[in-house]
Parts: C-alpha cells; sequence; structure tokens
C-alpha cells in the first residue's frame, strides 16, 4: 500500500467514525432518558394517560379478584357445613 491510499484510508475510518458520534450521540441519550423514565414532548402526556388507564385497570381488576375471593370462601364454607351435616347424620336421635 502506498502513502496516498494509507492516507485516504485513515481519513475515511476518521470521517465514518465522526459521522457514527453524530448518529449515535441523539440516539444514546434517547436510549439515556427512556431508562431514567424522563420523555420529553407531546410522548410525556400520551404515557401518563396510558399509564393511569393501566392503573384503574389493574385496581379494577384487584377489587373483582376480592369479590371471587370472597365466593369462593363463602362456597367452601357452604361445603364444609353441607359434609359435617352428612358426616352427623343430619340430626338425627
Amino acid at each position: 500500500m502506498d502513502d496516498n491510499s494509507m492516507a485516504v484510508a485513515i481519513m475515511a475510518i476518521l470521517a465514518l467514525g465522526t459521522v457514527l458520534a453524530f448518529l449515535a450521540f441523539p440516539v444514546g441519550r434517547a436510549l439515556a432518558d427512556r431508562m431514567r423514565g424522563s420523555i420529553k414532548g407531546a410522548g410525556a402526556e400520551e404515557l401518563k394517560a396510558l399509564r393511569e388507564d393501566v392503573r384503574n385497570e389493574l385496581d379494577g381488576m384487584r377489587h373483582d379478584m376480592g369479590e371471587l375471593a370472597e365466593r369462593v370462601d363463602f362456597a367452601e364454607r357452604l361445603l364444609a357445613k353441607q359434609r359435617e351435616a352428612t358426616r352427623l347424620g343430619r340430626g338425627e336421635s
């Protein structure tokens, strides 16, 4: 390789590195912001709204699960009472 082609190769590598650095910097900043949880602009309001919707839905599901647990407890008590009555002979003397 002669000196001119070596110089061109080095300049090309440096130019490519510079271009990649300029492209990577905004991408890197965006990734860091996302990891920190800070999003600027219209996306932040939309994200807040979506989070609120998810929280409301989760609260509703927790409420429903609580009601289901109460119903299961009630059904278990009825079954236990029925089994006990059958075992005791339903009050026969």
